[in-house]
């Protein structure tokens, strides 16, 4: 699935998610949000914890409420998340907001979805800055929250994953393909046959200007 979110002049992102269930199972515990917001937008995976109906369940939950309230900061967004889901398994989550105006991503993450920023200069290292995940479950404990914040370029993009792809296969994407063959690749490529798994790929495209 390919798409394009909008920012103020013109298409701020292009977005691709390739995702399947734990074989065996009909629903998957991993979920997506890809939201506009004023002066940006807010992209998020989640992981409901294990698989099946209740991790599904969980997923889905807060992919929800971060629908409903993608306008708000992302570490208050997180907290809401968090007691939506006391009732739940719980999940694991990683939040990534665009901001037009100053040219960064803000985010943010508890558990074990990985991101990561990839630069568009062949001659430098591809992988530009890891987020640095905190260890908690949202919905039973999360750790204090500090949203951290990296500048990115027009053609930069932005991967996220759950545990059920290996984050190390981030360095080897080729970084010029179009989203949805790059998501393909790794689910394809990366996926474990052992749990959900879920890759959310997403090229800055900067002020509305293609790379």
């Amino acid at each position: 699935m390919g798409a394009e979110a909008f920012g103020r002049s013109g298409p701020l992102i292009e977005w691709a998610v390739a995702a399947r269930p734990m074989p065996g199972y009909e629903r998957s515990g991993d979920a997506h949000v890809v939201e506009p917001v004023p002066g940006g937008v807010l992209v998020a995976v989640v992981d409901g914890l294990g698989h099946g109906d209740e991790a599904a369940d969980a997923a889905t939950k807060a992919a929800e409420v971060l629908s409903r309230h993608a306008s708000e900061p992302i570490a208050p967004l997180v907290r809401r998340c968090h007691q939506a889901l006391t009732d739940t398994r719980g999940v694991a989550m990683t939040l990534a907001r665009f901001d037009e105006g100053s040219s960064t991503v803000s985010w943010l993450g508890v558990g074990n979805v990985e991101a990561s920023v990839l630069g568009t200069d062949a001659r430098a290292r591809s992988i530009k800055q890891s987020l640095p995940l905190r260890g908690g479950v949202v919905g039973y404990r999360i750790p204090a929250l500090l949203p951290s914040d990296v500048d990115v370029t027009a053609g930069d993009l932005l991967v996220l994953a759950t545990d059920g792809i290996d984050a190390r296969s981030f360095a080897g994407v080729r970084r010029f393909d179009p989203p949805e063959r790059i998501a393909q690749d790794l689910l394809e490529r990366f996926g474990r046959q052992t749990d959900d798994a879920l890759a959310l790929v997403v090229r800055y495209r900067g002020n509305g200007k293609a790379a």
